[in-house]
């Protein structure tokens, strides 16, 4: 290092300082020292720059320069708390532990901060391992004075100068170290990973050509080495002092018995530590802190398989427990397959064991994961699975209200509807205004899809009071929101009805109009056939009357009241008398050949159409009859006509039986076709 006082400074103090520090900082602890001694230059005794330089020294590995500069930012200020630091700091590196612990004491009265409180512990540390407590010394009382001597030589060892390690800035050192009085396998042990570098580097010295080799501003590769190796010796000494080996070994035993004590411990320890580990986990994760919770978790798991059912009677239980934990936290990881499995594996441990709130557990997370995915008919049918292991109110609650959610889901709305009321009535028993408000709101929800707008509307009105009632202003935001959709819902579905309605009186009065229609030619249709009853009635007579009679054999009284009533044949009506024409020219008409037959004929049908006339008005007629003659006037003009007409009647037998006939069948075709007529005018 050049010195100061043969340069020119061109820079000032806070120039210097500043430097000094950012070369602190990147590990330039040389170059550091020089910036603090130009500045100390400008600014002599400066106690911040002091100690400032000392820290350097001291990482550079120059502990007697280190301590000086400590030393000398104390002269002035003994209680400068930066000085006292770092001169603790300085003598702990050193190994003179009991006056660091001296120093970290000091400071920490002055300033109770941080970095005097680690010193302090680490520097007890260092002592206890060093000479060891109190209680581990057994003083016996032989009359040998030999451990005097061995306290002698061991205060003599410990006063004994530390060699000062020279740097690289000396050029050349010798090519072989003297040899070390510690055994390898101390300094094996005591190095560590690092043995295995300074095997290396002893190796690299062996190599002549090598160690002859420059680098830059005539450093050789001899002294990188050897700065190396002197690092390495350096710190080997300080952790020997720091933590010997028998220390080492004393804490390797202490590590045994302890975890042999933590194998024979107590149950009631055992029970303090697993409560004490699941309410870590379940803090974990409500706290957000997922990961955590689940290496928590899975660090437990691990440990209670390795303890056998003497340690841990409840052990299956436990472990159901754990895995349940690990799903909730993958849950909240997004780690869905992984979650199902792990809830599974706890609903196995239960349904084995018989373990209903382990099982009523398990059916809970499964559906929720189920539900989380999308799977709604899964979830609900894990959840109505659980419905009979439910206990409390509140429990049942929520199951009816995440089934019926699901249902809604699916779009069947009767059944979310059913579920909604089953959650609605649990949480109005429990009382918990939550529950009631999330019910109303599932149950509103679905009478919506089923188009019961007034239902629905009244249950937001509930949901909308108890959302107040639990201040909570997003619900009552949203409710409000449906409110409105529900209230058009309404408007939209009068519109709908009204329409209908009219529609429906329309149609009703469409068919009253048409039924009227019906009515009225049924009646029409009931008269005529009421009209035409008696002539049907007397077609029948004839024709019996035609087959039970012999041929050409007509009664006598029959014709005796034709001949009596000629004036009924006047009383008939027009149509009647154009139809007994009509009748007479058929009949006329195959008797062209016979011209007598053909006027006795004629006589035959008006006989006829009196005999008709009698039927249709027996009472008449008979009345009329008892007037104008007594019986036996009617015997005495039956045996007459009986006699003057027999011959004739005899003569016409065979011509009016056959012509009879054919009116008959002509009258009844007729008499059919009209009728068909009148059936398809009424349909």
């Amino acid at each position: 290092m050049a010195d100061p006082e043969n340069e020119v400074l061109r820079s000032t103090f806070p120039s210097y300082m500043a430097e000094g520090e950012r070369l602190y900082l990147c590990g330039e602890f040389s170059k550091a020292a020089h910036s603090f001694s130009n500045a100390l230059h400008l600014q002599s005794g400066d106690k911040n720059c002091l100690v400032a330089r000392s820290k350097c020294f001291l990482k550079m590995g120059e502990l007697e320069k280190s301590l000086e500069d400590a030393e000398a930012s104390l002269q002035g200020d003994p209680t400068f708390c930066k000085g006292i630091l770092q001169k603790a700091e300085t003598l702990y590196t050193m190994g003179d532990f009991e006056f660091a612990l001296v120093f970290y004491h000091r400071g920490y009265k002055l300033r109770p901060d941080r970095e005097f409180k680690v010193g302090i512990q680490k520097a007890q540390e260092a002592i206890s391992n060093s000479v060891g407590s109190p209680s581990s010394i057994k003083l016996e009382n032989k009359g040998d004075l030999s451990f005097l001597s061995k306290q002698a030589e061991s205060k003599q060892a410990q006063q004994k100068p530390h060699p000062v390690r020279q740097l690289v800035h000396h050029p050349k050192r010798e090519s072989k170290r003297k040899g070390s009085l510690k055994s390898e396998k101390i300094v094996r042990q005591l190095l560590g990973e690092l043995y295995v570098d300074k095997e290396y580097l002893e190796k690299l010295l062996l190599d002549e050509d090598l160690i002859k080799g420059t680098i830059k501003h005539g450093l050789t590769v001899e002294d990188l080495i050897m700065t190396g190796i002197n690092y390495l010796d350096t710190r080997s000494d300080f952790w020997r002092q720091q933590k010997p080996i028998y220390a080492r070994e004393r804490d390797r035993k202490l590590m045994q018995e302890k975890w042999l004590r933590d194998r024979k411990r107590r149950p009631s320890q055992t029970a303090r530590y697993i409560l004490k580990s699941l309410e870590d986990i379940d803090m974990l994760l409500t706290s957000g802190s997922a990961e955590g919770s689940l290496q928590k978790a899975e660090k437990v798991l691990k440990k209670v398989l390795e303890w056998n059912k003497e340690e841990v009677p409840n052990k299956d239980e436990l472990v159901g427990n754990l895995y349940s934990c690990i799903g909730n936290a993958q849950i909240e990881l997004g780690q869905m397959v992984a979650a199902l499995q792990s809830h599974r594996k706890d609903l196995e441990i239960a349904k084995e064991y018989d373990l209903p709130d382990a099982k009523s557990r398990a059916l809970d997370n499964i559906g929720r994961v189920f539900a989380r995915v999308g799977k709604f008919q899964q979830a609900i049918d894990t959840w109505e699975e659980k419905i009979p292991l439910a206990k409390t109110t509140l429990e049942k609650t929520w199951l009816f209200h995440e089934i019926g959610r699901c249902y809604l889901e699916l779009g069947q709305a009767w059944e979310a509807q059913s579920y909604g009321e089953k959650s609605q009535q649990c949480a109005e028993e429990e009382g918990d205004m939550e529950w009631q408000l999330n019910a109303s709101v599932l149950v509103a929800q679905a009478q919506v899809r089923l188009r019961d707008f007034e239902s629905a509307v009244n249950n937001f009105e509930k949901a909308l009071e108890r959302a107040k009632l639990v201040h909570n202003n997003e619900a009552q935001q949203a409710i409000i929101n449906a409110l409105d959709d529900a209230n058009k819902g309404i408007i939209e579905e009068l519109k709908k009805t009204n329409y209908r309605d009219i529609l429906k009186e329309k149609k009703e009065k469409e068919n009253a109009t048409m039924l009227d229609g019906q009515t009225r030619m049924a009646k029409e249709k009931e008269a005529r056939k009421t009209k035409d009853e008696p002539e049907k009635v007397m077609k029948q007579w004839e024709r019996e009357q035609t087959e039970k009679q012999p041929e050409g054999v007509l009664s006598r009284e029959t014709l005796g009241v034709t001949a009596r009533r000629p004036e009924e044949r006047q009383r008939e009506d027009p149509g009647k008398a154009s139809w007994r024409k009509e009748l007479g020219t058929k009949v006329r008409r195959p008797g062209d050949t016979a011209k007598g037959q053909f006027g006795e004929a004629g006589r035959t049908e008006e006989n006829r159409e009196e005999t008709r006339e009698i039927y249709r008005r027996p009472s008449e007629l008979d009345q009329n009859l008892s007037d104008e003659s007594s019986p036996r006037e009617s015997e005495g003009l039956e045996k007459r006509l009986s006699k003057t007409d027999g011959g004739e009647l005899e003569a016409l037998g065979k011509t009016e039986s056959g012509e009879i006939k054919e009116m008959e069948i002509t009258e009844n075709s007729e008499k059919i076709e009209k009728d068909e007529k009148e059936d398809e005018l009424i349909e």
